[in-house]
């Protein structure tokens, strides 16, 4: 028993002995003496090194399709300017939001560091923990890369500097390096783009704006920003103006007083007239999207080569300078000077992007109308309503199986039937259209039709199918029926893809405008196509069987041509956009007019009509007929290519008639884009009365802003209708389907 005891004893004992506090004190110097004498070291070894190559940019080039080139960017839009020259103020901004111990420390900042280390190193997210210095010696003499042996060269280098160098001439450097966006490196190209002044003239507010873009200029630049972006940079912007207030630089009275500096919108440097600007711009973004970062675009030294083949590109432009562009006085007539006009053509086989219509010119109106989401596609949605309806093999609500020659009921004002969410859509002019099938319902484009169609089929089902295809997600994509008029904001870049992945029987067809962009050190490719079958083949061709029908007698008959056709129209709420969207087995194209009053400080949507055309500027008007035309000409003088469709049943021709139902009118057919024929002699029976209910008030989304209004129509919500079920239009319990899959001749 007490052997144990005594060895125990003795091993505490020697672990007391090895471990004494005098040993662990004499380590403890020892490890800091060499830790010393290491940095020591490496601050002799490290020199202060000459510019770095973003101090002398390089030129980016852009190549269309064929090799030609197309443009060459990277001139390096900076002016140095002398801190004598920069307002006492506005350094003193940069310094508030930067690094507010700047004019104390010697060049580095120990606590940040270690702070902003830990926050990574922890998962809490990335945090800055550089001092100007830093920051000045890593764009002037070091790279981007986020490597610790950069960052350790940076500290050391930042030591040196401070120095060698005063403090005034490194807070000079900063502000002169800093890339600002708008391709606007330094102070001075930076007021010049976001406030048409010089550096000199610049205001307190406006240089606590630039001070704050520098955390994050693509995301903050305030005219290009979405709600949270704008949200972000107003709370830097208080941000920096509160650190003035803090460190006495600023009388509170003064920051109480002082709004936010709203910039102009931004002129793109020489050399992006025209389409270049919108294609260039359009290139980097996807470039990004790659993994690409900004500041590697920036510093140049790229070779770009686009998808975009030359002579569609000049197809596409004539066609929007020939229908729309000579028609308008922009200059003398205020209404004609709202209306913008954007495109995008995808070849559906590889995505390619072969042309992109972005505005009238770069230089004169930045904001691509090609890519930008921000208006609504109307009823070009429709034709994805009806792919999931096919797809999900969804029934109307009496148990029919949904197919183009299924029997709705098109009155104007139909209260849905079904939906948690009431809602009574009303048809272009009031027009009721009796008992009609599917594919009289696209042709015509009917309200009523559709806004029960996504009931049956599903609010989250649809948009599932809508996502899958192509359609980017976003607050605005609310589920309800009213999503079935195309509510969200889509760009016409987006719509081509959608459209191209029917085209392409149902499988993914990503849009790409980026072949290749090389450089000394990497190679990005193009965007993989992976040609996943996102929704059936029966569903895709169905659909596209359906907006055949469209251009052959409805509403897309300006889209006509030497070539086979299938598109849809689309008119949103108030006109304030129309589109055109369709495909031939060769070439997808979407087009699309916008209502803008660029007038104001921010860009407002307004209404088309009695613009480019007396009354409503629709779908089937300008945007279809610019369509045909450059269809036309892209496709060389037309096309014998004709759809291999593999559909549920139905001809996109010619309006099939359900058995045991009444025949809708055989006339030629036309949707809201278009003056309506007398309305028809068919019958359908009256859906129960219901107590007339009141407009609920708009919902806002977290930002206190007002959701998109629906599209198409004016539309009106009510009470649901008392009634679970419609009554069945074909009389005898027939689910109104045609016969069973068909093989189209090619």
């Amino acid at each position: 028993m007490g052997g144990p005891d005594k060895g125990t004893a003795k091993k505490r004992g020697f672990i007391r002995r090895l471990f004494t506090w005098k040993k662990l004190l004499g380590t403890f110097f020892v490890v800091c003496l060499l830790a010393m004498g290491g940095l020591y070291a490496v601050y002799l070894m490290v020199p202060v090194p000459t510019a770095n190559a973003e101090a002398t940019m390089q030129s980016n080039i852009y190549k269309y399709a064929d090799g030609k080139i197309l443009a060459r960017t990277g001139e390096v839009n900076r002016e140095i300017v002398g801190l004598d020259k920069i307002p006492l103020p506005v350094q003193r901004a940069f310094v508030a939001a930067e690094n507010k111990t700047f004019y104390k420390d010697n060049g580095v900042d120990i606590k940040g560091t270690a702070r902003a280390a830990w926050s990574t190193l922890t998962g809490k997210g990335k945090q800055g923990g550089s001092t100007i210095t830093q920051q000045y010696v890593k764009n002037f003499y070091l790279s981007q890369d986020q490597t610790a042996t950069r960052k350790l060269k940076e500290m050391v280098i930042a030591v040196k500097v401070d120095q060698r160098m005063s403090k005034a001439d490194i807070l000079a450097g900063y502000i002169n390096t800093s890339y600002y966006g708008r391709s606007a490196y330094g102070i001075q190209a930076a007021a010049r783009s976001y406030y048409g002044t010089d550096a000199s003239r610049l205001t307190t507010a406006q240089g606590a704006y630039l001070a704050a873009l520098l955390q994050a200029p693509n995301q903050y630049d305030w005219t290009s920003a979405n709600a949270t972006g704008r949200k972000l940079v107003e709370q830097r912007w208080k941000y920096v103006l509160d650190n003035m207030v803090e460190m006495g630089w600023l009388p509170a009275a003064e920051r109480a007083g002082m709004k936010f500096p709203a910039p102009q919108a931004p002129k793109p440097l020489p050399g992006m007239e025209g389409q270049t600007g919108y294609i260039v711009e359009a290139a980097n973004q996807e470039l990004m999207r790659q993994g690409v970062s900004e500041e590697d675009i920036k510093a140049g030294g790229w070779t770009i080569t686009l998808t975009i083949d030359p002579k569609k590109q000049k197809a596409l432009v004539a066609a929007v300078d020939k229908k729309l562009e000579a028609k308008l006085d922009r200059k003398g007539d205020k209404k004609d000077a709202v209306v913008q006009a954007g495109a995008t053509s995808v070849d559906p086989k590889t995505g390619a992007v072969v042309a992109l219509y972005g505005g009238v010119g770069a230089t004169e109106h930045w904001m691509s109308n090609a890519t930008r989401r921000d208006f609504q596609p109307a009823s070009t949605f429709k034709p994805l309503v009806l792919a999931s309806a096919i797809d999900n093999r969804a029934t109307t609500q009496d148990g029919r199986e949904i197919g183009l020659n299924t029997i709705y009921d098109g009155t104007s004002k139909r209260k849905v039937v079904g939906s948690p969410i009431p809602f009574d859509p009303e048809n272009e002019d009031d027009r009721s259209y009796g008992p009609v099938t599917v594919q009289r319902a696209t042709n015509s484009s009917i309200n009523s039709v559709y806004a029960q169609m996504i009931v049956d089929v599903g609010f989250a089902e649809t948009k599932k199918t809508a996502l899958a295809l192509g359609m980017k997600d976003g607050k605005d994509f609310v589920e309800s029926p009213a999503m079935s008029l195309g509510t969200m904001g889509a760009s016409t870049l987006d719509m081509a893809g959608v459209y191209a992945t029917l085209d392409n029987h149902g499988r993914k067809v990503t849009p790409t405008l980026v072949k290749n962009a090389q450089h000394r050190d990497r190679t990005v490719e193009t965007v993989q196509q992976d040609s996943k079958q996102v929704i059936s083949r029966e569903a895709a061709d169905t659909t596209t069987q359906a907006m055949i029908g469209v251009v052959r007698n409805g509403s897309g008959a300006a889209a006509a041509g030497d070539y086979e056709a299938a598109g849809k129209t689309g008119t949103s709420e108030n006109n304030r956009s129309a589109w055109f969207v369709g495909y031939t087995p060769e070439l997808v194209t979407a087009v699309a007019l916008f209502g803008e009053d660029t007038s104001g400080e921010i860009a407002r949507q307004v209404t088309l009509t009695d613009t480019v055309q007396r009354g409503r500027a629709n779908g089937g008007g300008i945007p279809a007929s610019i369509w045909g035309a450059y269809t036309q000409r892209a496709l060389e003088g037309g096309s014998d290519a004709s759809f291999d469709l593999e559909t549920e049943g139905g001809s996109g021709a010619a309006e099939p008639t359900a058995t045991g139902s009444s025949t809708p009118s055989q006339e030629p057919t036309r949707d809201e884009d278009t003056t309506p024929p007398p309305t028809s002699t068919a019958t359908v029976p009256t859906p129960p009365a219901t107590p007339t209910g009141t407009t609920p008030p708009e919902p806002t989304d977290d930002t206190g802003t007002t959701p998109p209004e629906p599209t198409d129509e004016p539309t009106r919500e009510t009470p649901p209708p008392t009634t679970a079920q419609p009554p069945n239009p074909d009389g005898n319990g027939n689910n109104g389907n045609g016969p069973g899959r068909t093989q189209q001749p090619r």
